[in-house]
């Protein structure tokens, strides 16, 4: 690999692996999993860092963003779509310091946890889905 062209995977790069993790998922949770809205950022911003009580912007890899589907009802509004965010950076930092798991790994690790938190997914659940919680 020619390391002096080659640039750091980009959002649109997370973003490819993190649809990828959503087109492996077991066909029950595909379609309602396309559903959620998914967001790439560098970093979360400050006003979640803050509400979260998180002063290292690199310990935030993911974050579920509205109401679980077990706690939703048919008479909510919602106020804005439920949504997924992933921070690029703190992956990228995460990624490079564990040193035993591909990105893409990695990537579909952080977005089935953050699905886990929008299906209400028990660790039970998550490990028939993610090795990584076995």
């Amino acid at each position: 690999m020619e390391w002096a062209t080659t640039n750091a995977p980009d959002a649109a790069d997370i973003e490819t692996m993190a649809l990828a993790a959503i087109e492996a998922l077991p066909e029950a949770f595909r379609t309602p999993a396309r559903a959620v809205v998914l967001r790439i950022e560098d970093f979360a911003s400050d006003s979640i860092l803050n509400e979260m009580k998180i002063a290292d912007p690199f310990q935030l890899t993911g974050l579920y963003d509205g109401v679980p589907l077990t706690e939703k009802s048919t008479a909510d509004q919602p106020a804005q779509p439920d949504a997924i965010w992933l921070f690029r950076r703190a992956i990228l930092d995460e990624w490079v310091a564990r040193g035993d798991v591909t990105l893409e790994q990695l990537v579909a690790h952080v977005m089935i946890h953050e699905l886990a938190h929008h299906f209400g997914w028990s660790d039970a659940d998550i490990a028939t889905i993610d090795e990584w919680w076995r």
